[in-house]
């Protein structure tokens, strides 16, 4: 299973805001049992991408 196209773009996007605020991206997952993409900013941020491009951050 593959990334959609709304969460590559939303990758990006969230990708470009954390480098623009100088923190560390620390791991990228794609979590194909419920097809997110899953970011760990920092230590304690946690940045999901569900397949409709949707951002959720925890």
């Amino acid at each position: 299973m593959e990334p959609t196209p709304q969460q590559l773009s939303s990758f990006y996007r969230v990708a470009v805001r954390v480098s623009n605020l100088l923190q560390p991206i620390n791991l990228v997952r794609y979590d194909e049992r419920v097809q997110r993409i899953v970011i760990l900013v920092g230590e304690t941020l946690q940045v999901e991408i569900l397949p409709n491009g949707e951002v959720l951050i925890q």
